[in-house]
């Protein structure tokens, strides 16, 4: 299952929230996303866990929970939408 995590801090990183939901199972991924040209953190990322039920325990245990002095966001990802492409003129 794929979970969005909102709100982070800026200053998490990647192996940190690897290690955060970790305690809920196993971890296949955690990507914090970043501004393209800053490479500074946008405040949101996507922890992959492989099984459903720890999944779920994990948003449940995580969402409006505390992290390093933020109230984080917690859910089940929704898929992409398809957005035109963007032309620069």
């Amino acid at each position: 299952m794929n979970i969005y995590v909102g709100n982070l801090p800026y200053s998490i990183t990647e192996d940190d929230l690897r290690d955060t939901f970790s305690a809920f199972g196993q971890v296949d991924s955690a990507n914090i996303i970043t501004d393209k040209f800053s490479g500074r953190s946008k405040g949101f990322g996507f922890v992959d866990m492989p099984n459903d039920s720890e999944a779920r325990e994990a948003i449940e245990s995580m969402h409006e929970k505390e992290l390093s002095g933020r109230t984080i966001t917690v859910n089940e990802a929704r898929p992409r939408e398809e957005r035109p492409a963007r032309r620069d003129y």
